[in-house]
């Protein structure tokens, strides 16, 4: 059974930063792309940032030099590195793995920025 469980999130100040983690079981982690969502109230779930297993990266526009993702494989873990916080970062912010045509989520953590 595959399972993903993110942990990190919490309330922050504006300009203030947290480091998300993703730590999965019952893959194989090396050969799956892993990704971070978000879903602010009443929006909907967005790509945040997404790194496949050979390291190719991609943001979204609107975190692109704030947020670093990495994955150290050895750990089966997924990072999401958020720095320059502001409150428009404010969501549910959730880890995916898609294992064939099935997507994989995790329960989400929640990241607050507020002074």
């Amino acid at each position: 059974q595959v399972q993903l469980v993110e942990s990190g999130g919490g309330l922050v100040q504006p300009g203030g930063s947290l480091r998300l983690s993703c730590t999965a079981s019952g893959i194989i982690f090396s050969v799956y792309a892993m990704a971070w969502y978000r879903q602010a109230p009443g929006k909907q779930r967005e790509l945040v940032a997404a790194i496949t297993s050979g390291g190719s990266i991609n943001y979204a526009d609107s975190v692109k030099g704030r947020f670093t993702i990495s994955r150290d494989n050895a750990k089966n873990t997924v990072y999401l590195q958020m720095n320059s916080l502001n409150p428009e970062d404010t969501a549910d912010y959730y880890c995916n793995v898609r294992i064939g045509l099935r997507g994989i989520w995790g329960q989400g953590t929640q990241v607050t920025v507020s002074s």
